[in-house]
């Protein structure tokens, strides 16, 4: 995929309806984001030996506090904190084993004055995390969706949909390649968006789920035209009122040895599309990026 103004300009037009649409705002944790005027980052952090990002990865409670509070130090609004890596091939961990992981981790966040996310599809993993103090649930699986929304309202916590083809990200179907993902996405994040609501909780991300491991987009040129194309039609999902997370891809085919460059060249297609909230293992680059196109914006 060759990628001209002419492209932008041709998708500006025909959706040129939809481009100052508003998305609402709240906060997290008693903070405040006015996601409208200015986009948010979430810093990563995780505790499996299974993720390959490996200046992410901590195995100890101690060393990924002391992390969260250099991700906030560099610009991260949010800390996202997952157990168990999304690869095929990284071992599943159960509700227990998850927990004993995570629940050190959140507590020292929290402890640190840090607004913290975890990413689980595991009622038992959301209800002791919440406990623990946890401001979003980054929900990567809604099998078990009724019983994590209500947990989420009850503590006034917010919630990240991921679109998932399947029961959990370690269950994903085949992605369809077909047609335009945004009607199959926006079909999707309507039906959880008018569930979550009913189940009490008004604090919603919707988030595409660019990161996640499936069999069909091996295919780095396949991968990265779908990755580009969500990217870049991003705006089109802010008819459901909500914000967008990305989670920003990696693309290693490409970049090699520079590949932590990639996050923060997905964020410039990110942020063209409007993007609120940035997930991103590089967050000071990716920081930089967003303040520059602010700059350039204003």
């Amino acid at each position: 995929m060759r990628l001209h103004l002419e492209d932008l300009a041709e998708l500006a037009d025909h959706h040129r309806d939809l481009l100052k649409l508003r998305v609402a705002e709240f906060d997290i944790g008693g903070r405040p984001f006015a996601f409208n005027q200015h986009p948010a980052i979430m810093g990563v952090i995780n505790l499996s030996a299974d993720s390959w990002y490996r200046e992410s990865v901590c195995l100890g409670a101690e060393t990924a506090v002391q992390r969260g509070q250099v991700l906030g130090a560099q610009g991260a609004d949010i800390i996202d904190v997952g157990a168990e890596s999304t690869l095929a091939q990284a071992a599943i961990l159960d509700g227990a084993a998850q927990n004993n992981r995570l629940l050190p981790v959140v507590r020292g966040l929290r402890a640190a004055g840090l607004l913290v996310s975890v990413e689980t599809y595991q009622p038992e993993v959301t209800k002791a995390v919440l406990a623990a103090g946890a401001n979003v649930l980054n929900l990567t699986g809604m099998e078990h969706g009724e019983a994590m929304y209500h947990q989420a309202a009850e503590a006034g916590a917010a919630v990240i949909i991921c679109y998932v083809q399947g029961a959990n990200v370690r269950q994903v179907e085949d992605f369809d390649l077909r047609t335009d993902p945004v009607p199959l996405m926006y079909e999707y994040f309507a039906r959880q968006v008018e569930h979550a609501s009913r189940c009490g909780v008004t604090r919603l991300f919707i988030d595409p789920g660019l990161g996640f491991y499936y069999r069909n987009l091996q295919d780095s040129a396949v991968r990265i035209r779908h990755q580009m194309k969500t990217f870049l039609n991003t705006f089109r999902l802010r008819k459901l009122g909500f914000p967008t997370c990305h989670a920003l891809p990696h693309a290693f085919e490409h970049f090699g040895e520079e590949v932590r460059c990639a996050e923060p060249f997905f964020a410039v297609l990110a942020a063209l599309g409007q993007t609120d909230l940035f997930r991103t293992h590089e967050v000071p680059r990716v920081k930089a990026v967003l303040d520059t196109l602010s700059g350039f914006r204003d």
